[in-house]
């Protein structure tokens, strides 16, 4: 049909891509599983398979070495099961039996790629290059069978976990959860397994540490049977009446809620006092080095989840506080020493780490982002040398420290062992978890937060940007303070290389790890960053590389903690999960059963 010049052409039909209903896509599947079969290949390689074999979980037939071989395949199956992000106005897919065939191609590959590593070894003679390639672990990686059937056997198991893996997607949701958390509960028991003794001794219950654990080690199998069933059919019950009971707990009178929630702080603070004496000394010294850390967490929290000022030199003021007290409460303080108890010097751990925090947020107080950073690191490395210095050596004792720091009094007790030192701990993490409550929803908090979102809006609103800046500083200072302060009785000395940039960078983890602005992500986050390594301390060569793994995992699928703030996960948007994931913008049309 002719037009005239003067009628406007057609639009050209706009195609609206369709994507795949199905999650099955053999190349994404292939992907994944080259993916997961670098990382087998790597974790190898390094020596951690072989390393963790030694510890056994279920005896006699489940170490940690197989379960970090076998949950990668397993992982990765899961992660290919599962269905492309759905778009607004497009139908919602759902699973079908084939997607397990993404679970099956990711294992199957990552499993070869870890077969032909054990090929290889000897025909390239790699251990000269990787040194932790060693027969111990090609019979390992075999099964402790012969070449060709070990390998075989290690195709199909990396095959079979990876096709469970995407079948878990296949399962009602309240099943899934209830199967995978009730598998972590039976795995962190057998790995915790030291604690759970101490506990059952703590609580008289030691006859049933030999039927629960083997001699050598390790859950055995009935045990592990009687738990799993216990933990899942718990999980299950949980899953349909927790729904109930917090729906019953919301619809309570204020006065009932009122009531309810002192029952459990009285709850709490029972078993606050009864936990030491159960968990034993050794249990008791990591809970108070995690309390030291979640207090200092507590106050960077405030500086960096609330305000936005990075500070990377954070442990300047954790050193303020512990010279502070030494100065002031040891006999074998140089140049001055008063000699006062920790309480009557505890007001001038807390003047002096305000004007410490004073004297580090003024030089900044037009600083951001990086700049801030880097700056707030010199001055946390400029305390280390100032401690360390012959200048200062009269005053702080220069590289020698200061010992002799006598013990907490409380009346005619003196606090020295990790028990007794629990409670004075957790009653400055009381305070400290308190004070930040208070001040997240309050004026000040509120300025903070709107100051972190965008400081020259913030200013513009009429937010004292100097005032709110140094506020912030100095309450962050002041909690480090005490941990300090803490830290220097229980050691009962202080020297400079004992505030080094780890302490800055371990807190900082343990609140990016478990949520900025979150009171509950970081106390989550200094048990995991914390207590759990000190627990397995016989994996401490691998802490760090571990701290690594964290945080590229966390900012890579959880980048808001584990345990976020509402506010500070609705930040997150949808559109920013689609870029993460990598969704195509445009594509041609395809088969609606997927490919």
């Amino acid at each position: 049909m002719s037009r005239s010049p003067g009628t406007p052409a057609l639009e050209q039909p706009i195609v609206i891509t369709a994507f795949p209903s199905s999650a099955f896509d053999i190349r994404k599947s292939i992907r994944l599983g080259l993916i997961a079969g670098l990382i087998l290949v790597l974790i190898s390689a390094m020596g951690l398979v072989e390393s963790f074999d030694d510890r056994m979980l279920i005896d006699p037939i489940l170490s940690l070495g197989y379960v970090l071989l076998f949950l990668v395949p397993l992982l990765v199956g899961h992660i290919a099961g599962r269905l492309p992000p759905l778009l607004e106005g497009m139908p919602a897919p759902e699973h079908r039996p084939r997607d397990v065939l993404g679970g099956l191609v990711s294992g199957t590959v990552a499993s070869i790629l870890l077969a032909l590593l054990v090929i290889a070894t000897p025909v390239f003679d790699l251990r000269t290059l990787f040194i932790n390639l060693s027969p111990t672990l090609v019979g390992l990686l075999t099964l402790n069978q012969g070449l060709a059937s070990g390998l075989l056997l290690l195709v199909a198991i990396g095959a079979t976990l990876g096709t469970i893996g995407s079948a878990l997607h296949l399962l009602p949701d309240k099943w899934r959860s209830a199967l995978v958390k009730s598998v972590t509960w039976v795995l962190g028991i057998a790995l915790l397994q030291d604690l759970v003794l101490q506990l059952l001794r703590g609580l008289g219950l030691s006859f049933a540490s030999r039927l629960i654990f083997t001699v050598t080690g390790g859950l055995s199998i009935p045990a592990t049977v009687l738990i799993f069933g216990i933990l899942l059919g718990a999980q299950l019950s949980i899953k349909t009446k927790g729904e109930s009971l917090a729906t019953r707990f919301a619809r309570l009178p204020d006065s009932r809620k009122r009531r309810t929630l002192y029952a459990a702080g009285v709850l709490l603070l029972v078993v606050i006092v009864v936990l030491p004496q159960i968990v034993g000394p050794y249990i008791s010294e990591v809970l108070d080095l995690v309390g030291l850390f979640l207090l200092m967490g507590f106050g960077l929290n405030i500086v960096v989840g609330l305000a936005g000022l990075l500070d990377l030199g954070y442990v300047a003021f954790f050193a303020v506080g512990a010279y502070t007290m030494a100065v002031l409460v040891s006999p074998s303080s140089p140049g001055f020493a008063p000699q006062l108890t920790f309480w009557l010097a505890l007001p001038f751990v807390v003047g002096t780490a305000a004007l410490a925090g004073i004297l580090v947020g003024l030089p900044v107080l037009r600083m951001r982002g990086d700049y801030l950073a880097i700056v707030t690191l010199g001055f946390g490395e400029i305390a280390r040398l100032l401690a360390q210095s012959d200048w200062l050596k009269p005053f702080l004792g220069g590289a020698q420290g200061i010992l002799r720091i006598p013990n907490i009094p409380v009346g005619p007790i003196e606090l020295h062992t990790p028990p007794q030192l629990f409670y004075p701990i957790a009653a400055f993490v009381a305070l400290a978890a308190y004070t930040s409550w208070r001040l997240q929803d309050s004026r000040i908090g509120r300025a903070w937060m709107a100051m972190r979102e965008d400081e020259d809006v913030a200013e513009a609103m009429g937010i004292n940007i100097v005032t709110t800046k140094l506020l912030a500083f100095v309450i962050g200072a002041i909690l480090a303070g005490f941990s300090g302060a803490i830290f220097a009785m229980k050691i009962g000395s202080v020297f400079p290389h004992s505030f080094n940039l780890i302490f800055s960078l371990t807190v900082l983890v343990i609140i990016i790890v478990g949520g900025l602005g979150s009171l509950r992500g970081v106390a989550l986050g200094a048990l995991v960053i914390v207590g759990l390594p000190e627990l397995l301390r016989e994996f401490n060569e691998f802490r760090f590389l571990f701290y690594g793994i964290i945080l590229v995992v966390m900012m890579r699928l959880k980048p808001e903690g584990l345990l976020p703030r509402a506010r500070r996960a609705r930040e997150i948007t949808e559109e920013e999960r689609a870029q993460d994931v990598g969704m195509p913008v445009t594509a041609t049309a395809a088969d609606p059963g997927g490919t």
